[in-house]
């Protein structure tokens, strides 16, 4: 259907422009979620306020237009797209408000989970979710799926620790029910619905059949269809109402605020992994287990393992394990040491007269636990990891009853085999019963969806009817499952949720063929592509993971959407048709507004890093190679250049004066597109070269000092209270803990390579980074001497690939913390520090050891949540300001109270300075301020 007009006037006086989208680009971007479904919508829109969300759905009404809901988007069972409308949720859907000593916290949709487990973290406590997708997925998409984990079970999923909700119905009524006048207010607006509510719910409390099975089918893991629960565990029709939400995948209602009872969250852990000869081994042990005090127990059975066995640190007796083995993970927490052990002696007795092929007993060593673990969180990104390309990687989630397990396990092994899916593997919740199974699955042709039909027709079968367990336990049944509902739950059930449907949407708008489909075949419907791209890319699974720490996620594309444009891209080109426009809009979006920090590469299950993809295209783009090449021979008058061009920004400011200059260079930068960069209040001024002679004999320890180029070249800004500058600070810094500072010879000549690899010049990149690695290993007489270096993305590019192991490369955090604390003493500052950890940092594993060291110089630390990436990449601060300023458009509110902030990248520093309203300065100059150097140990 086309969206009628009258729909589209209405909605542009509603939302801004900036906030709604109909381009191909965007629309394109945002027709995928981590499911194997693709639809295109016709209108995104980015609500900002509930009052949005109601007057759209009011107009939906209206004009009977179909809308969905979109929090992360990292959705399994393609709940999350739509053809119509899609609304997604805007910055503004973060407050979080915790009550009781962090017993109670009410969320905003748009929290991510991690983030509100970072709030409770202070006060033992949790959120009962723990979906797999924590880090990434939103408070609002784990309400509506009703997400649970690997430790929730069924106990402390949403539904049962919920203490209160605020939603919005189709008709844009909102309820908030922890809000007496609210409550009084739909009392009165709403009592044919809440009576009809009650009615049901009494109405299946006295049908004994119907509520028996709804009762055993919720003592399993299930989210396969509506929360039917609600009408036999609750009488008050608003109790009904606000537990039909959770797991509604947002076909009854839009969720604004969800108030959690939370959970402890006990210090105090082990883990084990025990390998049994055999499956049935293995599933008779987890009976035992559920009675022990264990928080997890993960089944990984033959085929999991061997997809995992040749990664670094699997222990070498995985590769030797029997065909049948099959594994528990297990995981015991506790509230002190001491209970934690006795709790280990129990389980370990529960299990002790098993049969064991293999074992690593508990530890409580973060180093082995944390591997053990890894072992199991690698198996679904190993499957997908070395799937062909144009194929997709399917994780279903059933459940069987615990006590059937082992025949379920089996016999789904079975249907692998009769179906051909050879690499599929099988791993869960065992607890529960909860297995997800793992399988590629190609949809290019008909056979390849007859075989997918087939499987799912038998998987269902299996059980659905054999075993009378659950198809979907904790993904959510979307369109995936939407066919099988009624043989899953039978007839009455099936047409009690229709009546539960027609009674909170009778029109039909919300999220149509989600959960409810009168569509027999909606699941081999809108199948996604995912055609052949480059080779750095194509292992995506458009989970969304990555999305949370990217820069330009909101201002223009994230780097799923990236990989989706550019997949879409390729098979156009392919099929003969124009892409001109398509590259166009890509141009800026998917090129020029990325910061190529590979930050997306940490939180990639496979490990993708779309900046590279993204530097590629830039060098297949680049016409200045010459241009590259005389500025990497003549980087001396390079530097020469920059600080010519610092000069005279600076003689202009002193002419015009800073408001003046920066509101023109602000219209010259947009005039130029870019090619004149944007003068602030931060910008640097020019620094003079490094001119230092060499010491005479000196007995101190020697360390080699590199200087980077933006570090030689730009020194404090005019209004900064720090006038000193960077290399005079460390160098200071170094000679206080005793130390004689080494120089590398022509220091201005070198240069990492990283301006030339940033811009798509990786020839002229590799040479000076080579160039550079021969004047260190000449400073440091052969890596005889530590090199420290001043700005860690430069400690970064050297480090990476080092095929030289004599150079003993540092960045300062690295070499502060391993050789200046034992030299120096610290008095910390009362006064509020923020900390902003820089992309290389935390690439160099250093992002918690930077934290610690601030600790150790103030009493006030803060870190502003939500921001992994500062968007300034190098240049693109002064080239494309907007990308810096969305990245940090956070930043002032979180540090208001800060006297200043530290990083380890001059050039992040003027961004983080230019939109915090605080100046930022290297780490090293607040580790001067708080130190003084430690007398020497007296002479035996």
């Amino acid at each position: 259907m086309t969206l009628p007009a009258s729909f589209l006037r209405d909605a542009a006086t509603l939302i801004p422009a900036d906030r709604r989208f109909t381009d191909p680009t965007s629309t394109l971007a945002f027709g995928t979620d981590a499911s194997f479904y693709r639809l295109i919508p016709q209108l995104v829109i980015r609500v900002e306020s509930e009052a949005e969300v109601i007057a759209l759905l009011q107009l939906a009404q209206r004009d009977h237009v179909p809308v969905t809901f979109r929090a992360a988007g990292t959705s399994l069972s393609g709940q999350a797209i739509t053809d119509s409308v899609l609304i997604v949720l805007g910055d503004h859907w973060n407050a979080r408000e915790i009550r009781d000593n962090g017993a109670q916290i009410r969320l905003q949709p748009g929290v991510i989970g991690a983030q509100a487990n970072a709030w409770l973290a202070p006060y033992g406590r949790k959120i009962g979710p723990d979906p797999a997708s924590i880090n990434a997925c939103k408070i609002g998409g784990i309400v509506a799926n009703n997400a649970s984990g690997m430790c929730c079970g069924t106990a402390q999923n949403t539904y049962h620790t919920l203490a209160g909700l605020r939603l919005v119905l189709a008709d844009g009524t909102s309820l908030d029910s922890e809000d007496p006048s609210s409550v009084a207010a739909f009392e009165r607006s709403h009592a044919e619905l809440l009576a009809a509510l009650a009615h049901l719910g009494r109405e299946t409390r006295a049908n004994t059949e119907l509520a028996a099975r709804i009762r055993h089918k919720y003592r399993l893991k299930n989210t396969t269809g509506l929360s039917l629960n609600a009408l036999v565990d609750y009488d008050a029709p608003l109790d009904i109402l606000q537990h039909l939400l959770v797991g509604s995948e947002g076909t009854l209602g839009f969720i604004s605020a969800v108030t959690y009872d939370t959970v402890p969250d006990h210090p105090h852990k082990a883990s084990a992994l025990v390998v049994f000869p055999s499956v049935e081994t293995c599933c008779r042990a987890v009976p035992l287990l559920k009675q022990q005090p264990v928080s997890a127990v993960e089944l990984l059975d033959r085929r999991s393992l061997r997809s995992v066995q040749a990664m670094p640190g699997m222990p070498v007796w995985v590769t030797g394990l029997s065909d049948g083995a099959c594994a528990l993970l297990i995981e015991s927490r506790a509230a002190s040491q001491s209970l934690l052990h006795e709790q280990l002696a129990q389980v370990t007795a529960a299990i002790a007269h098993f049969p064991v092929e293999q074992r690593v007993d508990f530890s409580e060593d973060p180093a082995v636990y944390n591997q053990l673990w890894k072992m199991r969180k690698d198996t679904f990104p190993a499957v997908g990891a070395v799937r062909q390309t144009g194929t997709t990687v399917i994780i279903e989630d059933v459940t069987f009853p615990v006590e059937q397990l082992a025949d379920g396990v089996n016999r789904l092994i079975q249907l692998f085999d009769k179906h051909h899916y050879d690499e599929a593997i099988i791993f869960g919740h065992a607890l529960e019963g909860n297995l997800h199974f793992v399988f590629t699955q190609g949809f290019n042709s008909q056979a390849e969806v007859a075989r997918y039909q087939a499987f799912m027709d038998d998987v269902a079968q299996l059980v659905a009817v054999e075993f009378g367990g659950s198809l979907k336990a904790e993904h959510g049944t979307g369109r995936n499952m939407a066919p099988f509902v009624e043989l899953e739950w039978g007839h009455d059930a099936y047409q009690l949720m229709w009546q539960l449907k027609r009674l909170l949407d009778p029109n039909g708008i919300l999220n149509p063929d989600v959960v409810l489909s009168e569509d027999p075949d909606i699941h081999l419907k809108n199948l996604k592509p995912l055609p052949a791209a480059d080779d750095i890319v194509d292992k995506c699974i458009e989970c969304g993971f990555c999305e949370p720490v990217c820069p330009s996620k909101g201002l223009t594309l994230s780097p799923r959407q990236r990989i989706v444009m550019w997949r879409d891209i390729q098979a156009r080109r392919r099929a003969g048709e124009s892409t001109r426009e398509l590259l166009d809009h890509f141009q800026y979006q998917g090129l020029d507004t990325c910061a190529a920090t590979g930050l997306c590469a940490q939180r990639c299950p496979v490990g993708i890093n779309t900046g590279e993809l993204v530097k590629k295209l830039r060098s297949q783009a680049a016409q200045h190679s010459t241009t590259a090449h005389w500025l990497a021979e003549h980087f001396t008058t390079t530097l020469k250049g920059a600080r010519l061009t610092l000069a005279t920004a600076n003689g202009a400011r002193r002419l015009l004066g800073a408001p003046r200059l920066q509101r023109l260079s602000t219209r010259l930068t947009q005039l130029s597109h870019g090619k004149l960069p944007r003068w602030t209040p931060a910008m640097p001024q020019p620094l003079r070269p490094i001119s230092f002679a060499p010491s005479a004999k000196d007995d101190r320890p020697r360390v080699v000092y590199l200087a980077a180029c933006v570090s030689r070249v730009m020194g404090p800004a005019y209004a900064d209270r720090e006038q000193t500058s960077l290399i005079e600070k460390t160098q200071a810094l170094l000679e206080k803990a005793g130390y004689q500072v080494i120089f590398p010879e022509q220091a201005d000549s070198l240069c990492c390579g990283q301006p030339f690899a940033s811009k798509g010049y990786p020839e002229q990149a590799e040479h000076k980074r080579q160039e550079l690695l021969a004047a260190l290993l000449l400073a440091s007489r052969g890596g005889l001497d530590p090199i420290y270096c001043d700005t860690s993305p430069c400690t970064l590019r050297l480090t990476q690939d080092l095929a030289d192991t004599r150079l003993d490369l540092y960045d300062p955090v690295r070499f502060i913390r391993t050789h200046l604390l034992e030299r120096l003493t610290f008095t910390p500052q009362n006064t509020p520090i923020a900390v902003h950890v820089t992309c290389s940092t935390q690439h160099l594993g250093e992002s918690q050891a930077l934290i610690d060291l601030a600790r150790r110089c103030s009493t006030q630390v803060v870190i502003p949540e939500g921001i992994h990436c500062c968007g300034f990449a190098g240049d693109k601060g002064f080239t494309t300001p907007e990308l810096n300023a969305h990245a940090l458009r956070s930043l002032k509110d979180a540090v208001q109270h800060c006297d200043e902030g530290i990083s380890t990248s001059r050039t992040c520093e003027i961004g983080l300075s230019t939109y915090s309203g605080i100046d930022y300065h290297s780490l090293v100059y607040l580790v001067d301020r708080v130190t003084q150097p430690k007398p020497p140990h007296p002479s035996p």
